[in-house]
């Protein structure tokens, strides 16, 4: 079958009110992100339904897999489309569509007629009773149910003609871009790129920051963190990955304070810094991947003590997932594979062999003090090193 369209549907953005032609159009910048290295794509809007439209020659299988990508597409069909609306001329549409898309016929089906054009002389039902009754009679295999068919083969009478059998699952959600942009503390492991995602499922478009310690963190790490930004940006866009030097706010960290304290002081500077970036580029919030009890710094006591230290909302979007829960939506999504090469990040240099897990405020504070003769030089010379980066699916 040589398609040249594919109809897209969306479910949540339906529900939308005046304002739905915004959540639309973002859903339409999305596709156009994710198909035009493919292919020139022509894509409308109309009534509650986007097409995209292509007359040169494309990757069918790339195109799907392109679409399935994009939040806010619910379902992907490849659709043959018609000028000539009259009945017979689509009995004989539809039949060849039949005979190409099928080779064997013993399966239920049902004919679903949408007469967007109400001009048109027949009725939907009238349509779709003669349409299966042509079936019958072509394919002597055929059954109908019209309760639970095997095959809803769909026919839409609008401008055009529209016929389609097929409806490849879409990643569900809102068009990224819809809700706000964050900033996501990104590492090299598997639940940050997890958390990444979730959230731009729900349309929030994002940055991220990600701290290098070298020379403790290589290279490899580095490109780890850059290979998983490539991944997720095929679901949220492009991204803009702040590179960190965190190196010397870790050692000062290391050489002044407790070690069972390590990694929640360094984490709440590692805020304090993205948190910086996030209001430099108007962001509404961080986002991380912790996991409640998780690991040490992710108790409710540990999460308490380094939310204090910012003063934008921190979504966690994995807080209530088991690990396995997070490995299995890393894998769904890519980036399992990524996030398990051995390159360190610097969360895991300088781990305490017993790390305090019900951190107290007023202490980790009087710990704080002790870097009050060198901490604010060390932030402003790692945000002014940064390195940005601009991350592109494709």
């Amino acid at each position: 079958m040589n398609y040249k369209a594919f109809l897209i549907k969306y479910a949540e953005i339906g529900v939308k009110g005046k304002n739905r032609y915004v959540f639309e159009d973002a859903l339409i910048r999305q596709m156009h992100y994710a198909l035009d290295h493919i292919a020139p794509f022509s894509i409308r809007k109309e009534s509650g339904r986007v097409f995209a439209e292509c007359m040169e020659e494309f990757d069918y299988d790339e195109v799907v897999e392109a679409l399935s990508h994009v939040f806010g597409i619910s379902g992907i069909c490849p659709i043959l489309m018609e000028d000539i609306k009259d009945f017979e001329h689509i009995e004989k549409v539809v039949k060849t569509y039949m005979h190409e898309r099928y080779d064997d016929f013993h399966f239920t089906f049902k004919v679903f007629v949408r007469r967007g054009d109400k001009s048109y002389p027949m009725q939907s039902m009238e349509v779709a009773a003669l349409l299966g009754e042509k079936l019958l009679d072509e394919f002597e295999d055929l059954r109908v149910d019209v309760h639970n068919p095997d095959v809803s083969l769909t026919v839409e009478i609008r401008d055009k003609v529209y016929i389609y059998s097929d409806e490849i699952p879409g990643p569900g959600g809102m068009p990224v871009g819809t809700g706000g942009r964050a900033m996501l503390l990104l590492s090299g492991g598997i639940d940050s790129p997890v958390a990444g995602y979730m959230i731009s499922k729900r349309g929030v478009s994002i940055e991220a920051t990600y701290f290098h310690a070298p020379p403790y963190t290589s290279e490899r790490a580095k490109q780890k963190v850059v290979d998983l930004a490539r991944i997720i940006a095929r679901y949220t866009g492009p991204i803009r990955l702040h590179i960190v030097n965190f190196t010397d706010i870790q050692m000062a960290i290391y050489e002044k304070c407790p070690h069972d304290e390590l990694t929640i002081i360094m984490r709440r500077y590692m805020m304090k810094i993205a948190e910086h970036f996030a209001n430099e580029s108007k962001c509404l919030a961080l986002v991380t991947g912790e996991s409640i009890g998780q690991v040490a710094s992710q108790t409710m006591q540990s999460l308490y003590v380094t939310n204090e230290v910012c003063s934008m909302p921190v979504f966690r979007p994995c807080i209530g997932m088991d690990k396995q829960d997070i490995i299995s939506l890393s894998e769904k999504i890519g980036t399992y594979e990524t996030s398990i090469l051995p390159y360190e990040d610097c969360c895991t240099i300088f781990v305490a062999k017993h790390p305090v897990t019900k951190p107290r405020l007023d202490v980790i504070k009087k710990s704080e003090r002790k870097l009050e003769d060198c901490i604010d030089d060390l932030l402003k010379t790692a945000i002014e090193t940064e390195e940005l980066i601009k991350i592109h699916a494709h």
